[in-house]
């Protein structure tokens, strides 16, 4: 029996609710413009951010990201618009610890959705790290990390993460 965690269904509903089904639709525009968040390209030369002002969600993707960057930067950042409160600048370094950690779970799971790999992988169980890396537009770590995730929790013990790594 398959059982999906708290992340993975927040992620599911949320695309679900924007119409979002496939990784081809996976577009941080289109998703920041369903949600009523605006996105720039940040104002200085540093890390991507999120931040409301005026009530308004804004995230900033640095300037410097390749365009799988930009996903993943923008993934992260959108935990903190939907899931965290406060400013990090007056908070104790373990909040801060965990509101990261907790928004890199986000970002794994919204860049590649359990509900698309299940679907992709049923489909085509040949798929390749590099298949999986441009489906998604991720970098290449990323989608080993990712896979080895999905992999792991659906108790598969015979997946070798280091089997995909020459694909």
């Amino acid at each position: 029996m398959n059982y999906s965690t708290y992340t993975e269904d927040f992620v599911k509903e949320m695309y679900m609710k924007i119409g979002i089904r496939t990784p081809d639709q996976l577009n941080y525009k289109v998703i920041a413009n369903a949600l009523g968040i605006r996105v720039f390209p940040a104002p200085y030369d540093g890390p991507s951010q999120a931040l409301f002002a005026k009530n308004t969600p804004f995230i900033f993707l640095g300037r410097h990201l390749t365009p799988p960057q930009a996903w993943q930067d923008f993934c992260h950042e959108l935990n903190h618009i939907l899931q965290h409160t406060g400013n990090q600048s007056f908070m104790q370094s373990t909040w801060i610890e965990y509101q990261e950690k907790k928004a890199d779970t986000f970002m794994y799971h919204a860049c590649m959705p359990t509900f698309m790999l299940d679907e992709l992988v049923e489909n085509d169980p040949s798929l390749t790290i590099k298949d999986l890396q441009l489906i998604f537009n991720v970098e290449h770590d990323f989608a080993v990390k990712r896979l080895t995730q999905y992999f792991n929790n659906k108790n598969m013990p015979k997946w070798n993460s280091a089997f995909l790594l020459y694909f």
